[in-house]
């Protein structure tokens, strides 16, 4: 599979496999999902979405 240069920058190239993010207006802050099985994971201490992770 083709990548675009420069390859070992520390950058991703494409999204996140098996991981959402859904936005939780309560919190006012986005949240990352498993999903496989449904868990949260994690929660942004700002407002601003997680980079490279599909949104639902």
């Amino acid at each position: 599979m083709a990548t675009n240069p420069p390859t070992g920058d520390g950058h991703r190239n494409g999204a996140v496999r098996e991981r959402s993010q859904t936005y939780n207006p309560r919190t006012d802050h986005w949240v990352k999902r498993d999903t496989t099985n449904g868990r949260f994971i994690d929660q942004k201490s700002d407002d601003k979405p997680f980079k490279g992770i599909r949104k639902e």
